[in-house]
């Protein structure tokens, strides 16, 4: 015989705050048969789990104890429960009803009403192994969601792009970015989130809250997700590999984004001037640009910044603090940036790569200006000549010809000079130092303009 459930609200709610089960009306209302073997089809049970996002856990959420991704994926394949398997989930929900917890948490005092401790508990057993890695399990539905990691299988489709997943929760999480659905807002602002999780996260910014600190360094962090990829840059682990070039990355976010360079997608773009970028965080930056909008305020001057990195890294000018430091040098710096920028003098690596010549550097700030060579632009203007220029440097150093500044000074011979690079050519003067030497004839020079002049004598 076969006995169909039909819209059975709320089957069982999981309580938000203390992820409590409340036992509800007609739990199973699945008349009993005097029949040896039946088949319950489980069909528009509306909400059968309900979960409300609990923590910051992601496991949390994901789990919903193991029973509501079962449920829901048999009711999306059009599946049937057996008795002995809806026998199964109900003597699971009977053990949470009736204790009120989770089955593999303890309780908060370890003391019974009477204020007598409690018998020691035996853990619950865990009857579903995965036959590729002996991991056990409560749940058969958490077993099937495990194994899909070794085969790869990823069965939940998006159905407005071709993102697949393990899990039917994260599709539905995943199919919120296109709805654009936010449902949980912070009480304190007017930001709104897709997720619990990331509500709670958003609110340690009102709270200053950083429960999750680094054992070898000092930094805090609002989650554990941040405190772990922080941890791989004490350790070196690099666990995201462009299969491309071979490069590795800490964050996948930073992969992906790599990944774009490869195949020149810049899927955001600004409204306002059309210019495209990987990701959207450039985007959000950039937006600043023509808003003018700069609301990190250093608190000891009146600077502004569009970058909350940037008012940190500024206010290490008025402390002094210099937290990055070179390995090999010893040399310190205000920013991590300017650091990993640094060891690539040591190591020889020049990581930023212009794909229309070909040009490499090792600075992204050189590879930003060498681009402009390409494009023409000049965004920096004299006021009182009108010539552009593509750095911001050589328009100061042109500046001083109309004012007739020179801020350089040789301490040998009290000679000035307008730019700083001169000034060092200048000092070989009185140094004998001539780096620059002739592979042909090995003629050695004070300058590189001397040196391929030099070279044209060979040529000819």
């Amino acid at each position: 015989m076969t006995v169909t459930v039909i819209g059975v609200e709320e089957a069982f709610r999981v309580k938000e705050e203390d992820v409590s089960v409340k036992e509800d009306n007609a739990v199973f209302g699945v008349k009993k048969e005097e029949e040896e073997e039946m088949t319950v089809t489980v069909i528009g049970v509306e909400e059968a789990f309900r979960v409300k996002e609990e923590d910051v856990s992601v496991k949390e959420e994901k789990d919903v104890f193991g029973m509501k991704g079962e449920i829901e994926e048999l009711k999306e394949e059009g599946k049937t429960v057996t008795a002995k398997e809806e026998d199964e989930l109900k003597e699971e929900t009977t053990f949470l009803i009736n204790t009120r917890q989770r089955p593999d948490s303890c309780s908060d005092s370890g003391n019974n009403p009477s204020g007598e401790p409690d018998q020691e508990k035996p853990k619950p057993a865990r009857p579903h192994h995965c036959s590729h890695c002996g991991k056990g399990f409560r749940w058969l539905g958490k077993l099937k969601d495990h194994e899909r990691i070794h085969t790869g299988e990823k069965p939940y489709h998006c159905s407005q792009c071709e993102k697949s997943f393990i899990r039917l929760w994260d599709r539905n999480m995943h199919e919120r970015t296109h709805t654009g659905e936010k449902p949980y807002q912070c009480s304190k602002c007017v930001k709104c989130f897709a997720q619990l999780r990331g509500l709670k996260m958003h609110e340690r910014i009102h709270t200053g809250e950083k429960p999750y600190h680094c054992s070898q360094c000092e930094n805090r962090f609002f989650s554990s997700a941040g405190l772990k990829k922080h941890e791989w840059t004490h350790t070196g682990t690099k666990p995201y590999l462009c299969s491309q070039c071979g490069k590795d990355f800490i964050h996948a976010g930073q992969l992906k984004d790599h990944e774009k360079i490869h195949t020149g997608e810049k899927p955001y773009h600004c409204s306002q001037c059309g210019k495209r970028f990987i990701n959207v965080w450039n985007l959000k930056k950039h937006v600043i640009i023509h808003t003018g909008e700069k609301p990190y305020h250093c608190s000891q001057c009146e600077k502004s910044y569009t970058q909350s990195g940037d008012l940190k890294s500024h206010e290490r000018t008025h402390t002094g603090e210099r937290p990055y430091h070179c390995s090999q040098c010893g040399k310190s710096f205000t920013r991590l940036r300017q650091l990993k920028e640094h060891k690539n003098k040591h190591t020889g690596e020049k990581p930023h790569h212009c794909f229309q010549c070909g040009k490499t550097f090792t600075r992204l700030g050189q590879l930003k200006e060498h681009k402009m060579i390409h494009t023409g632009d000049k965004p920096f203007q004299c006021s009182q000549c009108g010539r552009s220029f593509i750095q911001l440097k050589t328009l100061k150093n042109h500046e001083r010809t109309h004012t007739g500044e020179k801020p350089y000074h040789c301490s040998q011979c009290g000679k000035s000079f307008t730019k700083l690079g001169n000034l060092k050519v200048h000092k070989r003067i009185h140094t004998g130092e001539k780096p620059f030497q002739c592979s042909q004839c090995g003629k050695s020079f004070t300058q590189l303009g001397d040196l391929k002049r030099h070279k044209i004598i060979h040529t000819r």
